[in-house]
């Protein structure tokens, strides 16, 4: 076995470390306003947390608006150019909160940023599905999806240091300008599997080696966005995306905040707990893709083996509502079960993304993804403003932690709901799209 995977080559995980360094430079691009919120921004613009969640609503209106086109754009121009606009872009909006007077000038900032990260995962999953046999997609995902979790774990150990040692806005020029030299690895390295030089026959014969799929229909020939409403497997995805995108939104822009007012955490504080937790992301998310690849590997059916792993981490998400109780004892019985529930997150996400490429044809694939993206966008919209509204409402009463609360059990709550109407009601068997 081992003797084979060396013969196969190993150039397509070269091309996995470009996405998942883009995906890591995405999520720590996106993460440094929660970092700089309390002990600057909320104290020089006098915002509320209405306020903060109305920018942090900007950001999502946008970036579900930019998931309308981005993947049918990226079907369109390709993965090589869609991926360097989309990512040139996020990085000089990402620098140009620096230059935000007001609360407004974040809000227009926020805005740009999310029309142009929306292509991230668009691209990335249109690239696993290019360069990856289904066997392989899950684990693949996995990889550069824990990419969301280093950017995450990168953010708190560098953002605070950067802003008091040069000021809140450097922290945004900094760390917006690590995407620029992405870009320059990109041109050089990518090419698609059957037009690179670099990639060896084996290995692009085990590359495209689902023969079913690459037979079934033009990989050229673009599909609407009508025609591809019309499935209830794109439903499917869509209700999944909508229901639990928008639980991994609110770890990533409140969870500071949480520490910081119920556990009087001050940003140096902070570093080694959120730390903990994305770490515990990053090995929930290679899991989740390696579990569902073991069950293949096994000899199970793809979609089965996909189902069994989504509910294992649909079930583990649960304890998140425990997290405010326990804390009372102990800040780190929250921080760990808030660390498990977003790892099981993490862990589902590397399998309903792989989905996407498991249901549909590549030309169609960066498309779904697109208009999952623009579903979680949306109820990230209203995850924002439903906790905006829940901590403003408790924290008048004095009661703060009954919001937490409320939020946990709507955290712990979505993942078997989503796995119930994905394979009990829309798909409860394998049912591949043909797009002939």
């Amino acid at each position: 076995m081992t003797a084979s995977k060396a013969q196969i080559g190993k150039y397509r995980w070269t091309i996995l470390a470009l996405v998942f360094f883009a995906t890591t430079v995405n999520y720590l691009d996106r993460n440094v306003i929660s970092l700089l919120k309390d002990d600057y921004l909320e104290k020089i613009f006098n915002w509320t947390e209405t306020d903060y969640a109305n920018i942090v609503v900007a950001f999502q209106v946008s970036y579900a608006i930019g998931m309308l086109g981005v993947g049918w754009f990226i079907d369109k121009v390709g993965t090589k150019l869609g991926y360097a606009i989309s990512l040139l872009v996020w990085s000089l909006a990402a620098i140009g909160h620096a230059f935000a007077g007001n609360t407004a000038g974040f809000v227009v900032a926020r805005s740009v940023l999310g029309i142009s990260e929306s292509g991230n995962f668009p691209a990335a999953i249109k690239t696993v599905a290019e360069w990856f046999p289904k066997k392989e997609r899950a684990l693949a995902t996995g990889i550069f999806n824990s990419g969301t979790n280093v950017g995450a774990i990168i953010a708190p150990l560098t953002v605070p240091l950067i802003a008091a040692s040069f000021g809140w806005e450097w922290a945004f020029i900094i760390t917006g300008a690590f995407g620029l030299l992405w870009l320059f690895f990109w041109f050089i390295i990518y090419e698609k599997p059957e037009t690179n030089k670099k990639l060896s026959k084996t290995e692009l014969e085990y590359i495209l080696s689902d023969k079913e799929e690459n037979n079934s229909s033009n990989t050229k020939e673009k599909v609407s966005w009508f025609k591809l409403l019309t499935f209830k497997q794109t439903w499917a995805f869509v209700i999944g995306k909508f229901l639990t995108d928008p639980i991994w939104w609110f770890y990533l822009f409140w969870l500071p905040s949480f520490l910081n007012k119920q556990y009087g955490m001050t940003k140096t504080d902070l570093a080694l707990p959120i730390a903990v937790v994305y770490t515990m992301t990053t090995f929930g998310s290679i899991f989740g893709g390696w579990l569902s690849g073991y069950f293949i590997g096994k000899g199970w059916e793809v979609y089965k083996a996909r189902k069994t792993a989504m509910l294992v981490f649909a079930l583990s998400v649960t304890p998140i509502v425990f997290a405010n109780y326990l804390g009372q004892f102990s800040h780190w019985f929250a921080i760990l079960i808030i660390g498990l529930a977003a790892s099981s997150h993490q862990a589902w996400s590397a399998n309903i993304f792989t989905t996407a490429s498991d249901m549909f044809p590549k030309k169609a694939v960066a498309s779904i993804t697109g208009i999952g993206g623009m579903a979680g966008g949306v109820g990230g919209i209203l995850i924002a403003k439903i906790a905006g509204a829940l901590f403003d409402h408790f924290k008048a009463l004095g009661s703060l932690e009954t919001g937490y609360f409320i939020m946990f059990i709507i955290c712990g709550s979505a993942y078997l709901l989503a796995w119930a109407i994905f394979y009990l009601i829309l798909v409860p068997k394998r049912q591949e799209v043909i797009l002939d």
